[in-house]
Order: structure tokens, then sequence, then C-alpha cells
């Protein structure tokens, strides 16, 4: 970015970024394309109703990743080696432990901020079900996206892209052997999910082990440095605000469609 013509590359940098974006919300798509042409409109409403209330669940947690992608960049670009080892092992261990939180929330508060979002009762045990399955891959979750912002903070959009169409190819896969060879529903697809998302974060995970230098993650040295933990959440917790906003609106515009009934769902 620092000599020649910025256009192209630019360009190279933020398709991949732009790609990785739209293959995240494919993976609920592909969720509710399944249950709804193999299962029936209850199981369809139910996948469906859940998006905006997960979002609104998650979204600070991953605005936190951007507080670690500007942090790596920074100490990457400075060649600060002791400053980029340290952000890059609170980041990963942040990403872990805001997982194991997130699976608590989700499993405790699923039913009850459904039922306050209006969801009918024939929707509800459904709905409630997929959130309870789907936060278990919190962890997973949480370390690819912290994960894939340190590869993009050197440069590299492409393999965080790379390994998301991988975990999306088997969750297509697994969606369709779940719901159709083993007769399952909103459960099925959910697990799918999961088990895609581990994919994505391990491969994440395999490529910062294997990276050179400063980058390396090294599982031993997995600690929280208090200093950089603070300028992760004070850069990264008003872009996480900022998406829960958004959230909140489409959770009441969700809890409005709720009041006509599953059909409408």
């Amino acid at each position: 970015m620092c000599n020649g013509p910025l256009l192209g590359k630019i360009l190279r940098f933020a398709v991949p970024l732009m790609l990785s974006s739209v293959l995240q919300l494919f993976f609920n798509a592909a969720d509710i394309v399944v249950v709804g042409r193999f299962t029936g409109h209850t199981a369809l409403a139910a996948v469906g109703s859940t998006g905006a209330l997960i979002n609104l669940l998650i979204n600070v947690f991953i605005g936190l990743s951007i507080g670690t992608n500007v942090l790596v960049a920074r100490y990457y670009g400075a060649q600060d080696a002791k400053q980029l080892s340290e952000t890059v092992h609170t980041s990963v261990l942040t990403s872990l432990v805001s997982g194991v939180i997130l699976i608590a929330v989700g499993v405790a508060f699923a039913e009850p901020l459904l039922t306050l979002m209006g969801t009918p009762e024939d929707v509800l045990g459904q709905a409630a079900l997929y959130m309870r399955i789907y936060f278990v891959g919190m962890p997973a979750m949480m370390l690819y996206n912290f994960g894939a912002a340190i590869l993009r903070a050197i440069g590299d959009t492409r393999r965080p892209l790379y390994f998301l169409f991988a975990a999306g190819i088997v969750n297509v896969v697994l969606n369709l052997f779940f719901v159709i060879g083993l007769g399952m529903g909103v459960d099925g697809v959910a697990w799918a999910t999961v088990i895609s998302e581990h994919i994505s974060a391990l491969l994440v995970l395999k490529s910062l082990m294997e990276a050179p230098g400063a980058l390396k993650l090294s599982l031993k040295n997995l600690r929280i440095h208090p200093k950089k933990l603070k300028r992760i959440i004070k850069i990264g917790l008003p872009t996480g605000m900022q998406g829960a906003i958004f959230s909140i609106s489409n959770v009441l515009i969700q809890s409005s469609v709720n009041s006509f009934g599953s059909i409408a769902m």
C-alpha cells in the first residue's frame, strides 16, 4: 500500500473481505433454505426468526475483533515483535473467553428473549433449540473472527475467505445429510453450522500456529495482557455497539412480524 498506484491493491485486499462477509451470511441462509424445503413452515419460521436476536447478542464481541485488527496492523507495521506477540496471544484467548460467555448467555436466555419478542408457541420450542445449539459453536466463531482479523491486519484477506468457503461447503453438505438423510429438523441444521464453524476456526488456528516470527501463536503462551485487552476494547467496543444498535432495530421489526403468526414469519 506504500508504493505505486493504490486502486488495484485496494481491490485485491477488499474483494476477498467483502466476499467473506457475504459467506458468513450464507451460513444462516443455507439453514433457512434446507429447513424450508424439507422440514416445514414452523421450522423455517424458527430458524429465520432467530437471526436478528443472534446478531444482537454476538455483534459486540465480533466488534472487538476490529480492535485486534487495528493493533496487530500497528505493531506489524512498526516491526515491534514483543507488542505484536502479546496482541496476538491476548486476542486469541479473548476470543475463546468471549465464546464461552456467549454460550452461557445464549443457552440461558434464548427462550426468555424469544418469548419477549412474541414468538408464537408453535415456533418457540424449535427456535430456542436452534439458538441453544447454535451458541455451542460460539468459541469457534469468535476464534475464526479474531484469527481472521489478525491475518487481515498483515494484508492476508484471501486465506480467511478460503477457510470460510470450505466451511460453507461442509455446512451445506451436512445440512442436507442431517435433514434429508437422518430426518432431523432445526437441530440438524444447527449442528451442521456448529461443525462447519469449528472447521474454519481450526484452519485459522493452524495458520497462526505456523505463522513466521512474532505472529506465531504458541498455545503455552496464551494469556491476556491487560494493556492490550484495554486497547482492543477501546477500539473495538464502539464498532460492536454500532452493530448492536442495528440489530436492535431488526429485533423490533422481527417482533412485529412475529405477532402475525408462524405463516407470516
